[in-house]
């Protein structure tokens, strides 16, 4: 069926509160597996975190992290579902898409289904007032190797959110079963200290020429709320879905429950 300009395609959208690590990967682990079964609809959902979080790729070595650092400051770490380098979620926004690929709007390559989403976000961006763009280039959702111990925001990769070359925004992607979880942090504020000595660096003098926030952008730290305002208004208008505002199934919060524990790193 070919939709009318009138026609959106109907998504959910969940808000969420600030959670910690484990539990937010579960959560949207568990959306991706129902999605991908059909159990339900394609979601974007909203998030923050509580503690402060240092995430690991999917495959990534432990070496990445300073573990003793992160249980002195009350840092989780744990590892994420998808591939990539080490993330740490403080002062950020977080989105996550689930989608199914190439039954509309996502295309069925990787790639473009990424470059689509990053490019609502770039859209989100720019509508409040920062000059986003994404950059140029093939987009390599594993590379550098995921065991490398350089962080995820010292190197953009192609179809990223940038501002004159300094990231925004630092994604990542997993297929399973013909669908895809992207999630990623559009950074509002920082905290060099904690960035940088929770991947055992001595500063953040060697990340922070490469990152840009909100608040360097807009000379303020906007509140979450708009920012969740601008990506929910500019998802809908370059995916071309409608969005209703619900919460997680059931079958999604027991599953989401069961499987937080294992995304946690010990050592």
């Amino acid at each position: 069926m070919v939709l009318s300009p009138v026609m959106k395609r109907s998504w959910r959208l969940v808000i969420d509160s600030d959670l910690p690590g484990a539990t937010n990967m579960a959560r949207d682990v568990a959306i991706l597996e129902a999605v991908s079964t059909g159990e339900s609809p394609p979601t974007l959902r909203l998030y923050g975190w509580t503690p402060p979080c240092l995430t690991l790729g999917r495959h990534q070595g432990v070496e990445s992290a300073d573990l003793d650092f992160c249980r002195r400051e009350g840092i989780d770490v744990v590892r994420r579902p998808t591939g990539g380098r080490a993330l740490l979620h403080h002062l950020e926004l977080t989105y996550s898409v689930v989608a199914p690929l190439g039954m509309g709007p996502l295309p069925r390559p990787l790639q473009d289904a990424y470059r689509m989403i990053c490019g609502a976000l770039v859209r989100a961006m720019q509508s409040l007032g920062v000059e986003a763009e994404l950059t140029g280039g093939e987009v390599n959702l594993e590379l550098p190797s995921p065991r490398t111990t350089i962080p995820c925001f010292e190197a953009p990769a192609g179809g990223e959110v940038v501002v004159k070359g300094r990231k925004l925004v630092g994604s990542a992607m997993r297929a399973h079963a013909g669908t895809i979880l992207q999630h990623g942090a559009i950074v509002l504020d920082w905290d060099g200290r904690l960035q940088a000595g929770s991947m055992g660096l001595d500063d953040d003098t060697g990340l922070r020429p490469h990152i840009t926030t909100l608040a360097d952008e807009l000379g303020r730290v906007p509140a979450r709320g708009e920012v969740e305002d601008a990506v929910v208004a500019a998802c809908s208008e370059q995916l071309g879905v409608a969005f209703e505002s619900k919460t997680l199934t059931g079958d999604e919060e027991t599953g989401a429950k069961t499987l937080a524990p294992s995304f946690h790193v010990s050592g």
